[in-house]
């Protein structure tokens, strides 16, 4: 589910504990959580409301001015429900922690290789993985597009594979482009 920057800080200040979205069907549901910006969200609750019963206190813990504001943005998808999401912050991303550990002991580095071996192993392309952390290494900041022509790849399938490797703390997304983060360097220079 996206968040806007402002949504995620409010519900991690705890100032926003609402959302509402149109959907053809329920896209979460609760209990499950999701990572936005660098906060986990969890889902406390989901039901489907009228868009014009949406009270002023309900658009303000959903972070908006009035419930009129709140209204203009659901104008997408009309014929689609409403859903009334409650949300609450559990936690920071995990992954900012794990990308910030480089203090890797022999068996994080066994297992971070084996964990990238399996990945090449199923992937049709066969090894990617070194490759794409490699080149994120030599040339970070640089856009998934040029990375991909580098590649010789489609830039959605590029993209998809360095959130796999983001997920395990190597590498992280800047405004522009990508870099490796600590753990992906120490990773590199000990996996030999």
């Amino acid at each position: 589910m996206l968040l806007t920057a402002a949504v995620v800080r409010g519900v991690a200040d705890g100032t926003v504990d609402l959302a509402f979205r149109r959907w053809g069907h329920a896209r979460i549901r609760p209990g499950s959580s999701f990572i936005a910006q660098t906060h986990v969200i969890e889902v406390t609750s989901l039901e489907r409301v009228d868009p014009e019963r949406i009270s002023e206190q309900e658009a303000r813990r959903a972070g908006f001015d009035d419930a009129d504001a709140l209204r203009a943005t659901l104008c997408v998808n009309v014929h689609n429900p409403t859903y009334r999401i409650g949300l609450q912050c559990i936690g920071e991303d995990p992954r900012i922690a794990l990308r910030a550990d480089d203090n890797l002991s022999d068996d994080d580095v066994a297992e971070i290789r084996t964990r990238l071996d399996r990945m090449d192993a199923r992937s049709k392309r066969g090894q990617w993985t070194r490759e794409v952390l490699d080149l994120i290494g030599r040339r970070p900041g640089v856009v998934s597009t040029d990375l991909a022509a580098e590649l010789g790849r489609d830039r959605e399938g590029l993209k998809q594979d360095i959130t796999k490797l983001k997920t395990m703390g190597l590498t992280d997304s800047l405004v522009v482009g990508y870099e490796l983060s600590p753990r992906g360097v120490e990773f590199l220079r000990r996996d030999t």
